[in-house]
């Protein structure tokens, strides 16, 4: 059995078509989505990203502005200077690149961020709607999986899903929009006794921990759908200096009925919910602002 690629640079293209009629859509009404990144210090890894996720943005159509700031900056500084964001109308998503420098409290800048533009979806308040299915904006990457699984056909109602690893940013939610869509969820972690066997269960097997190549074929389940979340670069060997993921690719691919590869699965779709996540803040303040004018 070889199995069926499911092809995040396609799905991701796609996806970013539509975000560009939706961007065009709001600026005929007079709305122009706008997405704040903000990064403190000059972590190089965050630069990366933020350069990816600015240059994504424009090619959208949607306006992305990058606020550079040093290591050093004071606290209250970073927290007045959301302050400000979160008051300005013309901006829809705020997104502080992460990790930031030790000095400075995650959880207060990220709780200080308006929940209607937490287009991260890493605030308290969104993540308990999340877990109610109540309207909140949905993490990122585990939100471009659930779009991967739904365009790959893949059944998850009744599904029995497996997600190993259990971090804010990408196990819990996942493992809370797995459940919120009917599937029969384990969150399995580096305290999980007998992981393989946990994993032979699994329709769907999610893989995000961080080690490169962890899951190997006779881990997966025949025909599972495997989405390898991880992104590692190989530090010695004949790959040295390679991308890979969580998932032994080569031994994966005999035993799953599909499977993401790494590079071109799960990381274009990561970026990409950010700007839909981002326009759905500018529709929603477009209607309410259409509703406020017609009291």
């Amino acid at each position: 059995m070889t199995a069926q690629l499911i092809d995040g640079n396609a799905l991701a293209q796609q996806v970013r078509g539509e975000v560009a009629h939706r961007v065009q859509a709001l600026k005929a009404r007079g709305v122009e989505p706008h997405l704040v990144v903000i990064l403190v210090g000059e972590d190089p890894a965050s630069q990366v990203y933020v350069k990816h996720k600015v240059n994504d943005s424009s090619q959208t159509g949607l306006k992305a502005t990058l606020e550079r700031y040093p290591a050093d900056m004071a606290e209250a500084d970073l927290l007045a200077r959301i302050r400000a964001l979160n008051a300005d109308a013309g901006v829809h998503g705020i997104l502080v690149q992460l990790p930031l420098p030790r000095h400075l409290d995650e959880t207060a800048v990220l709780e200080a961020i308006d929940l209607k533009k937490d287009v991260d979806g890493f605030h308290a308040e969104n993540v308990g709607r999340l877990s109610q299915c109540r309207e909140a904006f949905i993490p990122c990457t585990p939100h471009g999986v659930m779009k991967m699984l739904e365009t790959a056909g893949v059944q998850v109602q009744g599904a029995e899903a497996v997600v190993i690893g259990r971090s804010n940013i990408v196990g819990k939610p996942m493992a809370t929009l797995l459940t919120n869509a009917g599937a029969t969820v384990t969150v399995c972690h580096s305290k999980t006794k007998d992981l393989a066997f946990h994993t032979r269960r699994a329709d769907i097997l999610v893989a995000a921990i961080g080690k490169p190549r962890f899951v190997t074929g006779d881990m997966i389940k025949p025909g599972a759908t495997v989405i390898d979340v991880g992104i590692n670069r190989l530090q010695d060997g004949p790959d040295a200096g390679k991308l890979c993921g969580d998932v032994d690719f080569e031994s994966a691919k005999e035993v799953a009925g599909a499977i993401t590869p790494v590079p071109g699965g799960v990381g274009p779709m990561t970026i990409t919910m950010l700007l839909e996540n981002t326009v759905i803040s500018a529709e929603r303040a477009a209607s309410d602002r259409k509703l406020a004018a017609g009291k």
